[in-house]
């Protein structure tokens, strides 16, 4: 039988939380994130979802992109257009702690993978179970079994996130297994979210969007990802946010957004992201 996902509060030990991360892949920490935070950001984006088609998404992949992101949910980003708090949540420092200890081993800094909201509809299937560093299926492809970890994400509640609403599902211990088909048949637990509560797990292993099992109401959910600064994230971030105007904002929250250089962390790399951007050693 698959076993459950632990589940730590926001402050207990960062050790503690990382050896759960690495037995499973996943774990869920309760009240990662401030209930005021989540408040402002469920308001802005239940305002703007309100003109976002269902299944308009496609993730550049045409029909197959449609499926995966399904036929009846809401999906967009550019979070920091919409709410100031998308800003607070970057700044959260127990998971910038985790993600500084599971990524900076592999890369001098990184930045913002993607931030999406995601509303999965009543009646929409599971989603396809996957592994999120697939995205950089390259690199994963030729370093595979001992390939680091370049990816981190959290699934974050922006309401109660439940097994019959569609809450994502996991495989415990999948980061640690042999390639799968995405198609193969695997037994799954749901991680169930309070509001603030967020899934954190390893880009390794494999997860999925549950059924939505409810005819009238909505998941709500967003995810927020990390990736190391020397590979492409997901997002176009940077178009979002012109030249100073992050200025006020903090030295975190203008790398993850692509606004400091990235120092490889090498004696033998030069700084890479010069142009009009300050040095990662330059908090002014």
């Amino acid at each position: 039988m698959t076993r459950s996902l632990q589940r730590l509060a926001a402050d207990a030990e960062l050790d503690v939380q990382l050896a759960a991360l690495r037995e499973d892949g996943a774990l869920i920490i309760e009240g990662l994130f401030d209930r005021s935070v989540i408040d402002e950001i469920r308001a802005a984006a239940d305002a703007y979802a309100q003109g976002v088609e269902p299944g308009a998404a496609d993730q550049g992949m045409g029909d197959e992109g449609k499926e995966f992101v399904g036929a009846n949910t809401i999906r967009f980003s550019s979070l920091g257009l919409l709410t100031d708090a998308f800003f607070d949540m970057l700044d959260n420092e127990r998971y910038a702690a985790i993600a500084d200890a599971v990524l900076l081993p592999t890369c001098g800094s990184y930045w913002l993978n993607t931030a999406q909201v995601m509303y999965i509809g009543p009646g929409e299937p599971a989603q396809v179970l996957h592994r999120d560093a697939d995205n950089w299926w390259e690199f994963i492809n030729r370093t595979w079994p001992d390939t680091p970890e370049v990816t981190i994400s959290a699934m974050i509640g922006l309401d109660d996130v439940t097994d019959e609403l569609g809450a994502t599902r996991v495989v415990p211990g999948s980061h640690r297994t042999e390639k799968l088909d995405y198609r193969t048949e695997v037994e799954t637990v749901p991680a169930e979210l309070d509001p603030g509560d967020a899934l954190v797990y390893s880009g390794h292993v494999f997860h999925g969007g549950g059924a939505n099992r409810t005819t009238a109401r909505w998941r709500r959910a967003m995810h927020l990802s990390f990736v190391a600064g020397w590979l492409t994230p997901e997002e176009a971030i940077v178009l979002d946010h012109p030249l100073g105007s992050l200025a006020d904002r903090s030295p975190r929250v203008r790398q993850l957004l692509g606004h400091r250089s990235y120092l490889p962390g090498s004696l033998r790399g030069g700084g890479l992201w010069l142009r009009h951007v300050t040095s990662i050693e330059d908090d002014s």
